[in-house]
């Protein structure tokens, strides 16, 4: 009943295709006639599921435009929900605390959460909700002060009097050499 009629023939054996049928556990037998005319015979078991995946409540998303900011930075945030989720919203120290979103009736919760003016650089926690129950934190990283730090432009590196212009810090004596030659 599981898998459509199925013909094989001699040493080419056969493609089955499963048929449309409830899920379950199906019986399948096998019938043939070997090379000397003898009857062969052979059954096996098969599970039929339709191969949709359950709907699973709680498989909310968070997303960020960004994963950093400094302060006065806006950042977008979207939850998607259950289109009948009654809630979303986010909370955490970079932004001040709790961001409302707004929904657009189909489970897609929008807003701009601001980094906030007195957030310290470092990395902190996003927490989402959906309908009252977190299910997801995220990192932001936050930069205090304004501007970016910035790697040097090449032209702007300071060259030590008798040392090789690597970008990097001249190595200085280090105490414990001394000793490695005493």
């Amino acid at each position: 009943k599981a898998l459509e009629n199925v013909k094989m023939t001699d040493g080419r054996g056969a493609t089955a295709t499963v048929a449309k049928v409830a899920d379950g556990n199906y019986g399948i037998s096998l019938t043939g006639t070997g090379p000397k005319g003898e009857k062969l015979q052979a059954t096996a078991q098969i599970t039929v599921k339709d191969g949709k995946p359950a709907p699973t409540p709680g498989a909310s998303t968070l997303s960020l435009s960004q994963d950093h900011g400094k302060p006065g930075d806006k950042i977008q945030v979207t939850i998607k929900t259950a289109p009948n989720e009654k809630s979303a919203f986010i909370k955490s120290d970079a932004f001040g605390g709790q961001v409302n979103l707004k929904n657009d009736g189909k489970g897609v919760w929008t807003g701009t959460a601001v980094v906030a003016k007195d957030v310290k650089t470092g990395y902190y926690g996003v927490d989402a909700f959906a309908g009252g129950k977190k299910f997801d934190t995220v990192k932001f990283s936050t930069e205090a002060g304004g501007s970016s730090v910035k790697p040097l432009d090449p032209s702007q590196h300071k060259t030590p009097k008798g040392s090789v212009n690597t970008g990097q810090a001249p190595i200085g004596w280090v105490p414990s050499d001394a000793a490695d030659h005493g």
